[in-house]
């Protein structure tokens, strides 16, 4: 019970554990996702898609990159990262797990200097803050190093703005998922927009790549995710989490929790009392869910997405 989505008991009617906007799912998203034709394959190119995508960042169409999901990204890039001979991985101090699982596959060594493949993630995840020194960070890279910018919360990001201008974000390789902004991760679908003059290393990841990597209601997702409908709610989407969001860190320390300080629409916290197993199962039982944040390196504290003011009373009831 350590991520968002259904369990052995099915789906919890108070998932704090996942990040998704708790204001989903998008109706023109649902909309699109709803009346895809699954009865033929996409274009294996997925030509207008990444037209789409490319006019909606402003960035050449050669440089998209189509995946099944963040995590497919990540073990495919690791991938094509070892296959030149790479071994080196820098991550941040508390990280999503798959950058390291994916590096464990390959044989790579954690490193603070000189790696080969660097993740970042700005907004940062399980913190939800920005990385700190990003732009000094990404400027001292060598040359032949990799390096990879989780975006999956940055539509999600309730304050400020990314740190980074032009020069540097060309540099990168800018990982989206707009899933989890428009409250429907059930649908894989994500993207990479590749660094400037990195012909190659796009050849690379097409040839390691699957056929059709998506089908026809990720292509919906992501072609929905440039529509103006689209975007006008999830600016006022951020609007309400704004509000829940403080509704919810005074809730929790009401009850005696420590909340962290973070950017977008979830945050760690450190409980009055321990977050053992023993209490997990007792408030999954009355349908609540919290993220143990022990796997991210932060042992003692939970992670918590926004949720409507319904679901931060039952909480409170049920931590009482």
């Amino acid at each position: 019970m350590t991520h968002g989505g259904p369990d052995a008991l099915g789906a919890a009617l108070h998932d704090f554990s996942t990040n998704a906007n708790a204001c989903g799912p998008c109706r023109d998203a649902l909309s699109a996702v709803e009346v895809a034709d699954p009865r033929r394959y996409p274009d294996p190119l997925y030509t207008a898609l990444r037209e789409r995508l490319a006019d909606f960042h402003r960035v050449d169409a050669r440089r998209i990159v189509i995946a099944s999901s963040a995590s497919e990204f990540i073990a495919r890039i690791t991938a094509a990262v070892a296959r030149r001979g790479g071994r080196r991985i820098r991550l941040p101090p508390h990280c999503y797990g798959d950058y390291l699982r994916a590096a464990g596959a390959w044989g790579f060594e954690r490193v603070d200097h000189g790696a080969d493949l660097v993740w970042c993630c700005d907004p940062s995840s399980p913190l939800g803050q920005p990385q700190e020194a990003l732009d000094p960070l990404i400027h001292g890279l060598r040359a032949e190093a990799v390096c990879v910018i989780d975006l999956a919360y940055e539509p999600l990001r309730l304050e400020g703005a990314l740190g980074l201008g032009r020069e540097p974000l060309n540099a990168t390789w800018q990982l989206w998922t707009p899933n989890k902004a428009l409250g429907l991760t059930g649908v894989r679908a994500a993207y990479a927009i590749a660094p400037l003059d990195r012909e190659d290393w796009v050849a690379q990841l097409a040839a390691l790549a699957p056929s059709w990597p998506i089908g026809a209601h990720g292509v919906a997702l992501l072609e929905s995710w440039t529509r103006s409908t689209t975007q006008r709610w999830l600016d006022e989407s951020r609007a309400t989490l704004r509000l829940w969001k403080a509704a919810q860190r005074a809730m929790c320390e009401s009850l005696g929790w420590q909340c962290l300080p973070s950017v977008v629409n979830y945050f760690c916290a450190n409980p009055d009392v321990p977050y053992s197993a023993e209490r997990s199962a007792a408030l999954r039982a009355q349908g609540i869910k919290l993220r143990d944040a022990a796997s991210f390196g932060l042992p003692g504290h939970v992670r918590l997405g926004v949720l409507p003011p319904a679901s931060q009373e039952a909480l409170r009831q049920a931590w009482r």
